[in-house]
């Protein structure tokens, strides 16, 4: 893999690991670090050897936000030349499923980083929020567009317009995250959970979340026919050979991938 400096990267039993490495500043977002996140996605999701990606973050937090002192003094035409939002653009397109493990802060840039995970565990110790509002702007990266769907308008409207931290309590009744662990072994878990993913039948796990991303957007019309068609799909693979003929002779499938 591609040598990173400010994350960290491992590949071990069909697990990629994505660690956030900047630990002194609570794994603050800059432009750099953002460009090597998407691309050890990029490279993971390329990967046949890979099957899930684990997200976490090295020290104190998960991430605290985007890095201000590199943003401060921007005007309106030098973010547009930058186009530093393109990066972000590319993490909806991965189509293996993404596990984040949360422990300290996931705010502004941390939280969207957050939200871009399939499932999200989280430390007992895990604070949420967009405190974008604070510093007269606000996100960017997809915050308030996933925030929304996640919760509804009227909860989203509340939060992003507070600046307030969110409790994992919280996070767990708005249905941001998926479970709470005790901080030291949130990552464990996440990891334990990640390896039973990753045993089922690569095409199903990526054909459902392509249908369930798309129920976000679709009509329920809409939705069910993408669906269908998915469906359908999958009985060109050869794991539906072997997933069915498994069941039948009442032994344990031995899933490929194809």
């Amino acid at each position: 893999m591609i040598n990173y400096q400010h994350i960290q990267v491992e590949q071990f039993e069909k697990i990629g690991t994505i660690r956030l490495n900047r630990p002194k500043v609570l794994n603050a977002l800059n432009r750099k670090m953002v460009h090597e996140i998407v691309n050890a996605f990029i490279e993971m999701d390329q990967d046949d050897d890979v099957k899930v990606i684990v997200l976490f973050g090295n020290g104190k937090a998960f991430a605290a936000g985007a890095d201000i002192g590199e943003m401060a003094q921007n005007d309106a035409v030098d973010l547009e030349l930058l186009n530093q939002f393109a990066d972000w653009d590319h993490l909806a397109l991965i189509k293996k499923p993404i596990i984040g493990a949360v422990h300290g802060f996931a705010l502004g840039g941390g939280f969207e980083l957050a939200l871009v995970c399939d499932l999200l565990f989280a430390a007992e110790d895990a604070k949420f929020g967009f405190p974008e509002i604070n510093l007269a702007v606000m996100p960017g990266a997809g915050g308030t567009q996933r925030l929304t769907k996640l919760m509804g308008k009227t909860k989203a409207l509340e939060w992003l317009w507070s600046g307030e931290m969110m409790s994992v309590e919280e996070a767990v009744r708005f249905g941001i995250i998926n479970k709470i662990f005790p901080k030291e072994l949130v990552v464990e878990e996440t990891i334990k959970y990640a390896k039973k993913l990753a045993e089922k039948p690569a095409l199903s796990v990526r054909f459902i979340k392509e249908a369930v991303n798309k129920a976000i957007d679709y009509s329920l019309y809409e939705g069910m026919q993408y669906e269908r068609k998915n469906f359908s799909l999958l009985f060109s693979s050869e794991d539906q050979k072997e997933g069915m003929r498994a069941f039948l002779e009442k032994r344990k499938p031995e899933f490929k991938g194809r």
